[in-house]
């Protein structure tokens, strides 16, 4: 087999859980081949370069072998490469995200009377 199409390949290569996942994630804009839009039935050999975001993280592999069919997650491991630029991207991006996140700690108690008005102050712009 030298091609297979994207959607299956994706599939095949567990990066969406359904066939319908990734055909949807295709039509969307969210995987590019060799640096362009596809549509689902675009077929993927050896050597070609997806770009495929997920979330938050975008991933981008280089596809070292094609497989129409489902395997265990070491199987799909190997029918790609990631970038080491994609691998450094996707970890600082992920970084970022957890010091945006590590001052956020919900009180868990509703605000009192208090809070409200000083709450309101600050969206007026001041007291009155």
């Amino acid at each position: 087999m030298d091609a297979v199409r994207i959607d299956q390949w994706l599939w095949a290569a567990r990066f969406f859980r359904t066939r319908s996942q990734a055909k949807t994630a295709v039509d969307g804009g969210h995987v590019r081949l060799n640096g362009a839009r596809t549509k689902p039935a675009k077929d993927v050999k050896q050597g070609d370069t997806l770009t495929i975001r997920r979330g938050f993280a975008e991933y981008t592999v280089e596809v070292t072998g094609v497989c129409e069919r489902r395997g265990n997650a070491q199987a799909a491991a190997l029918l790609y490469d990631e970038t080491a630029a994609s691998e450094q991207r996707r970890e600082t991006e992920a970084a970022r995200r957890k010091l945006e996140r590590a001052g956020l700690a919900a009180s868990g108690a509703r605000p009192t009377k208090r809070d409200r008005r000083q709450l309101a102050d600050l969206k007026s712009g001041g007291p009155d």
